[in-house]
């Protein structure tokens, strides 16, 4: 122990080999999430590619919405808690765990409200336009215990910051992984053999939250394990308002930008579900393109967070050259892979999608709709990156400014008059035109912190 408290592997390795050891595992965990992310949607598609597939289009903003909450509660306690660690004050890392658990439940609380008086409401806004009572239905349905049995993924998220945060990444990977595995097992044994209770697109609902709690379960069983830099004690979830106070104002802003996503979703999907003949054709191509885009920004993201807890412990450690070495080779990687991204959406559109099961007028809307959509892929890797950096050294208003900024105040808006024209392939060009704006402004943010919070003589 006297040794792990001397330093620890965030501190002396060298940044290549410590921002992959860290960030592999956690890209591995990520793509295996994206994968059962992907056959979630392929099983309800088998089921009911029309109906089934609309209602997890129309449930995918309140889902992401919960991860939303999750992760950026585990933001705020991640930051300071691997400053904790770069400083050796493990008291006070300690504190900062149990602080972040009683936040997760304050999390789970919101989402069973929302699941026991929300969900109906929530489906029945953006079902008026259809004459399928099945989607209405169905997101009802797989909505409702996604919310109400959301414990599971508030837990685990927690606890995979945890492993993160002391750099076991390698164990982080194998809570996820679990969830995703129990998850893809489940999938097509509850969704065709579950029967009228448990079956069809109620028994993909029922798989995710078992998966998730299996996930949350493990988390907690190798944080008190194997995590012994850090000791989860009961006492340290009584409330401290102090450092409530500071893990929330690094955390909302980061809850906040994810929770922008749920609501330019809920608006695109209202964007696309208005065209008369290919409304619901159009936002079920919206929704398999967000299952698709999670194998391109998954392992980014999971790059992410390697990046993070080591920006942040050695900006606590005062090490300024390991914190610029390890932004410049983060933004690098995380620009090369979605090149490969962009090339992958540019020359297969018919095959990604026609893992959907998609019929031929979604193969028609989908192959320009990835095609262009893709186009601010190469813009989104810097700006993921670059702004994640500014969140781990404490300012996460940057990239709550720019998140705002490119969803609400530039895509939506521009999606909205380029469907007034009344042909559903413009609305795609709003996707490209909204990132090279926010590029500009990530690029302004991070200069301004570079300057700063490390200047040059300081490197």
């Amino acid at each position: 122990m006297e040794q792990i408290k001397k330093e620890n592997k965030m501190g002396t390795m060298p940044i290549p080999k410590l921002l992959f050891s860290m960030s592999i595992p956690i890209i591995i965990s990520m793509l295996v999430q994206a994968m059962y992310n992907i056959v979630d949607s392929v099983f309800v598609a088998a089921y009911d590619n029309v109906a089934g597939t609309a209602a997890l289009t129309l449930a995918f903003p309140i889902q992401n919405l919960m991860i939303a909450v999750a992760v950026g509660l585990a933001v705020g306690m991640n930051a300071l808690l691997s400053r904790a660690l770069g400083q050796k004050d493990f008291e006070r890392a300690n504190h900062i765990a149990g602080q972040g658990f009683f936040l997760t439940m304050c999390g789970y609380l919101l989402f069973l409200v929302i699941g026991l008086f929300v969900v109906v409401p929530y489906v029945s806004m953006q079902t008026g336009n259809t004459d399928n009572p099945l989607i209405a239905q169905y997101g009802v349905d797989y909505l409702s215990i996604i919310c109400i049995g959301s414990v599971g993924v508030f837990i685990q998220v927690t606890g995979e910051r945890l492993l993160q945060a002391t750099g076991k990444t390698v164990l982080s990977m194998v809570v996820q992984g679990a969830g995703a595995i129990t998850n893809i097992i489940l999938d097509p044994i509850l969704i065709f053999y579950g029967g009228e209770i448990f079956g069809g697109v109620r028994g993909a609902a029922i798989a995710t939250i078992i998966g998730q709690l299996v996930s949350g379960a493990l988390a907690i069983f190798l944080n008190v394990k194997y995590n012994k830099e850090i000791l989860l004690r009961l006492k340290a979830l009584i409330p401290c308002p102090a450092l409530l106070k500071e893990m929330l104002a690094i955390g909302i802003p980061s809850v906040l930008m994810q929770a922008i996503g749920s609501v330019m979703t809920f608006c695109m999907n209202n964007v696309l579900i208005s065209f008369p003949r290919d409304g619901v054709t159009a936002m079920n191509v919206f929704g398999i393109y967000f299952k698709l885009q999670s194998f391109i920004f998954m392992p980014v993201f999971g790059l992410n967070n390697g990046m993070i807890p080591i920006i942040a412990y050695n900006y606590g450690a005062r090490r300024r050259d390991r914190v610029t070495a390890t932004m410049r080779l983060s933004i690098v990687c995380a620009v090369v892979y979605m090149l490969l991204g962009l090339a992958a959406f540019q020359l297969f559109p018919d095959q990604l999608l026609s893992i959907f099961n998609a019929t031929p007028r979604m193969l028609e809307i989908g192959r320009v709709a990835l095609r262009r959509i893709s186009l601010s892929f190469v813009f989104a890797g810097f700006c993921i990156v670059s702004l994640s950096a500014c969140q781990a050294l404490g300012k996460s208003i940057y990239s709550l400014i720019t998140s705002a900024g490119r969803q609400l105040v530039i895509l939506i808006p521009v999606a909205f008059l380029l469907s007034r024209f009344g042909r559903v392939e413009l609305v795609w060009w709003a996707f490209p035109i909204a990132e090279i704006a926010s590029v500009i402004l990530a690029f302004i943010f991070t200069m301004r912190v570079m300057r700063k919070l490390l200047p040059k003589e300081q490197k």
